[in-house]
């Protein structure tokens, strides 16, 4: 029973560094556009509905969808493609927030 549990939580916390890998991915992929002028206000179009699904993908729930709205918003406004969105919502979902774990009883 106890191997069970050991091999849920490191499920658990190896989802959680993949996302915070796949977050600052997808952060340095938005901040690209300020290394193209001018093609990078076009990236943007492309890139911030692209953001808003991989948002609301990663994170489930109302808390995802309105990250989701914030990172479409964050990313087509011109200049707000600095804002690391992806990284702050992992910190708010496991730093912050905590989700919500299993308790487990050392045996």
């Amino acid at each position: 029973m106890s191997e069970y549990l050991i091999l849920i939580m490191s499920k658990t916390k190896d989802a959680k560094y993949k996302n915070l890998f796949l977050g600052l991915l997808f952060d340095a992929i938005g901040m690209l556009s300020f290394a193209i002028p001018f093609i990078g206000d076009f990236s943007d179009v492309i890139w911030a509905p692209l953001s808003a699904w991989l948002m609301i993908r990663m994170y489930k729930g109302r808390a995802g969808q309105a990250a989701g709205a914030v990172s479409f918003i964050e990313e087509i406004i011109p200049g707000l493609d600095v804002i690391p969105t992806f990284t702050i919502m992992w910190l708010y979902t496991h730093v912050i927030k905590k989700e919500d774990t299993k308790k487990t009883i050392d045996v």
